[in-house]
């Protein structure tokens, strides 16, 4: 059960390796939630209307990817040591957590935005702007949010499944959330529109796509649709963020028609008003024949 809810993890942060380049967070939805999509093709899914738009555009990020990230991150991966890339990933989480802690603010979590808060506190100071991880030894862990799960928590439907070209796996609500999420990573802090921000960015999406060259290979193997596969753990992981690891049962087709049906058989058929007749009143004795 744990290796199947790590596996739909790791499906998630492949899906969104170009759209994000901070890490996720550690929370994943319970194992029975795994996408159904990996026991075979042709399940639609009513979150998905725009399917005919996705497919392609998932083929060009999937050709992509395996052209020219794939190979970009296996030699980033194989020439810079591990040291290296360890600070590289905990500078850019850095600013990913300053982030978090003002969306947990947004969201009302007090505890958790000063938490948060002394976490980036302490990694900037005693971590070397970050480079360093000295908060997670001390207790501090890492409570990623993002402005897609803030719109959720006040309310805001994911509205359809949308693949978003380079990006990849978003829905109509996270990608109004991406729109600020990109302007909180560091090449768009730090840089303007230059040359600079540009590599910035492609060592971080590099970087990214290196810590999930695994994952990518396992999700290849088991899934008999990957577009499938990887539109259902999305769609079942962000619900699981907007609600803390504890979201609501959704009913299913099956429980929404017995609903229904049990709710008709409640009603009075027609000409049924009084299906009980009061029983009819015994005829009176006849009067005994005189004597």
């Amino acid at each position: 059960m744990k290796h199947a809810a790590s596996l739909t993890l790791a499906t998630v942060l492949l899906s969104g390796s170009l759209a994000q380049a901070q890490p996720s967070p550690e929370a994943a939805p319970p194992a029975a939630s795994a996408p159904t999509s990996a026991r075979g093709p042709g399940l639609r899914s009513p979150a998905d209307p725009w399917e005919g738009f996705n497919r392609p555009i998932f083929s060009f990020n999937e050709a992509l990817d395996r052209t020219v990230l794939q190979p970009v991150a296996t030699a980033y991966r194989d020439v810079v040591p591990s040291p290296v890339r360890t600070g590289v990933g905990n500078f850019i989480g850095n600013f990913a957590d300053a982030w978090s802690a003002l969306n947990q603010f947004l969201q009302g979590k007090g505890e958790a935005g000063i938490s948060m808060s002394f976490r980036v506190l302490v990694n900037t100071t005693f971590g070397l702007l970050g480079l360093v991880d000295w908060a997670t030894p001390m207790g501090l862990e890492r409570q990623s949010e993002d402005f897609g799960q803030t719109l959720g928590r006040w309310g805001a439907g994911s509205g359809p499944y949308l693949v978003l070209p380079l990006l990849g796996a978003s829905s109509l609500r996270d990608t109004a959330g991406l729109a600020l999420d990109l302007q909180t990573s560091p090449s768009a802090v730090l840089f303007g529109p230059t040359a600079d921000k540009a590599a910035a960015t492609t060592v971080q999406v590099v970087h990214r796509r290196s810590e999930l060259l695994e994952a990518g290979r396992v999700v290849d193997d088991i899934a008999l649709d990957k577009y499938q596969f990887i539109r259902d753990a999305y769609l079942t992981r962000r619900r699981s963020l907007v609600y803390d690891g504890d979201p609501p049962e959704e009913a299913s087709p099956e429980d929404e028609a017995d609903a229904g049906a049990a709710s008709a058989g409640t009603q009075d058929a027609p000409g049924s008003l009084n299906p009980v007749a009061p029983p009819a009143s015994a005829p009176a004795p006849a009067p005994a024949p005189a004597r």
